[in-house]
């Protein structure tokens, strides 16, 4: 990726979270790792989190080893030190012989797929992640779901393709994924929305009824066979 997008990156998130919001979205995930997703991801395994951003998983997650792949120039910042940061483009066909094949036991994506072109790009980056999974390893993504974010989905700039949880499997198969979870509605669109405070997210996170009301991003884990 050319410098100047690598920067062009840098400010659009650093305009749309400033530092007090940036503060509350830690806690927020911390939560969210805690309450649901560390049961996922496992304590023992080598961890790649893809469009990490601000670090607020992988710095949180309990994991043997934790990568992080972003083009955001500010991600080597708020990684923790024991966290390997590569800014690095996956869908540069060079870039990504990096990393080993078969060498993580999780990936996890979380509000990436929809900033991709195409569906091409997509699949592209399935691949990249299924090649990488050991056979039996995760990947685990948090995505919004334009069937129930219709409405909002295009509010930010850097939206582009729209997937819906029923594409996202049907191309999770095609990769070669088994799905073991698929939960259309999870978490609401956006954390400037609701639930906005630690404890009213971990009341949420116990009311998978609530999910269905409020939720606008799926939760999927695919696995590697």
């Amino acid at each position: 990726m050319k410098q100047d997008q690598a920067e062009y990156l840098k400010v659009l998130y650093a305009n749309r979270f400033d530092s007090k919001q940036r503060w509350a979205k830690n806690d927020l995930w911390k939560v969210l790792i805690q309450s649901f997703l560390q049961a996922h991801v496992g304590r023992n395994g080598r961890v790649l989190d893809i469009a990490g951003g601000y670090c607020e998983f992988i710095n949180q997650v309990q994991a043997q080893e934790k990568f992080l792949i972003d083009l955001n120039p500010d991600a080597q910042d708020f990684a923790d030190q024991n966290v390997k940061v590569l800014q690095l483009d996956i869908l540069n066909k060079i870039n990504p012989e990096i990393l080993p094949c078969a060498y993580f036991d999780a990936i996890f994506v979380s509000n990436f797929f929809e900033h991709l072109p195409s569906k091409e790009e997509l699949i592209q980056v399935l691949s990249f992640c299924f090649e990488r999974l050991k056979p039996g390893g995760n990947l685990l993504v948090i995505q919004p779901n334009f069937k129930y974010s219709y409405r909002e989905y295009y509010d930010f700039i850097d939206h582009y393709l729209p997937i819906t949880d029923f594409s996202l499997e049907e191309v999770l198969r095609a990769v070669g994924f088994s799905i073991e979870i698929m939960i259309p509605r999870f978490l609401p669109f956006s954390t400037k929305g609701r639930p906005s405070s630690t404890l009213l997210l971990k009341i949420y996170l116990k009311i998978p009824l609530l999910w269905n009301l409020l939720g606008g991003q799926l939760f999927v884990k695919a696995s590697r066979p």
